[in-house]
């Protein structure tokens, strides 16, 4: 076979690249879960690791890329959002009316 008609190897996929497996949604949801019920301060254990528990599943994947983004808030910050006592920044305001309207629900 001539060098002209061999066929370079091809480039690995994007998410394969820097040797990491892609992220499944059953393992992004698992991780999730683990990240949210494991915070540091009781009251956000209990209020978002239940939360992930019961509506995780049947977010879309903009809700769900919300409630990773609050993960990265301060525990004290979120409770005051989440309690009412404080208002959310306009970035995480529609998933915190999602875990208020779960708190108020049940």
């Amino acid at each position: 076979m001539s060098r002209e008609t061999e066929s370079a190897p091809a480039p690995p996929a994007p998410e394969a690249v820097g040797g990491r497996d892609p992220e499944t949604p059953e393992i992004r949801l698992r991780r999730l879960r683990m990240r949210s019920a494991r915070r540091g301060m009781r009251e956000m254990d209990l209020i978002l690791g239940g939360f992930a528990e019961a509506r995780l599943v049947g977010l879309p994947p903009a809700a769900l890329d919300g409630f990773e983004s609050i993960l990265s808030e301060n525990d004290q910050d979120l409770y005051h959002w989440l309690s009412g006592r404080g208002k959310a920044p306009e970035a995480h305001a529609a998933i915190v009316a999602r875990i208020r309207d779960y708190l108020a629900r049940g």
